[in-house]
């Protein structure tokens, strides 16, 4: 069994074939997946999928390149969201550098107070984290979360073993699968398996086994998983037992949507 830790299942790429989604992803061994809100006008789709698909499992939060849009009251209707539906995180959230007319302060107001709203619940994060490890850090330090996953993480190995320290998985997925990608498959090899979930971040972060163009799947979590298998010289059935103990253990009430395989 695998669990797919971040599939935006609501994205507009993949129109109204939800059910076919999570019908191939079953099918394909991925039993389970986390599915994200990015801001406050998806919350509620997000909901929705996750009541309507019980191996689904929600995340609310405000995306840092929703930011420049977001108001203060969003905040309030995200409290909301965490005391009535029961999410398993607060997510996605985070800093995003890499574009550069996203206004930063905004990113760290809401970053912030989406923190103080984690430590409030006691819930974990999903972070997103582009360009932006060590300021995320920062705030990590200032304001203490029950840990999370690092989404897609793309750092250092010195990077790595901080978030690691402050109790956080790191999210692997389609980037390891491209040859070229040497630090990040170097990561993937040597970082300790119990730090280590599976996402897919789709419709994003297509693998390299997959055509130009195409939007990714949670179904193609598996083979992400033996390309991760295949980089550490075990068995890809030691991978599914990892990753799937690793992704019960930092988001705790993931265990009331998994059955037991």
């Amino acid at each position: 069994m695998f669990i797919d830790t971040h599939c935006h299942l609501d994205a507009a790429e993949f129109g109204d074939q939800q059910a076919d989604i999570v019908r191939d992803a079953t099918a394909a061994g991925v039993n389970h997946l986390v599915i994200p809100s990015v801001e406050r006008a998806n919350f509620e789709t997000v909901r929705a999928l996750c009541q309507r698909f019980p191996n689904c499992a929600p995340a609310y939060g405000i995306h840092p390149m929703y930011t420049d849009t977001a108001v203060p009251q969003d905040l309030d209707v995200l409290r909301d969201y965490l005391r009535l539906h029961q999410p398993v995180a607060i997510g996605e959230i985070g800093l995003d550098f890499f574009i550069p007319h996203y206004d930063q302060t905004r990113q760290k107001h809401f970053f912030v107070e989406q923190l103080k709203l984690a430590r409030e619940f006691d819930l974990p994060v999903l972070l997103h984290l582009r360009r932006a490890q060590d300021t995320l850090l920062k705030h990590l330090r200032q304001i203490k979360v029950r840990g999370g996953i690092a989404h897609a993480f793309n750092g250092s190995r010195q990077q790595a073993d901080e978030f690691i320290k402050l109790g956080f998985k790191l999210g692997f997925g389609g980037a390891m699968t491209y040859p070229r990608a040497t630090k990040l498959r170097e990561l993937a090899a040597t970082l300790p398996l119990e730090s280590i979930v599976l996402e897919t971040d789709a419709p994003d972060i297509q693998p390299d086994f997959l055509e130009r163009g195409l939007p990714n799947k949670p179904e193609y979590l598996a083979r992400m998983a033996q390309t991760l298998a295949e980089l550490r010289g075990v068995p890809l059935e030691e991978i599914a037992r990892a990753t799937t103990a690793n992704a019960l253990a930092v988001l705790p009430k993931l265990k009331s949507f998994v059955i037991p395989a």
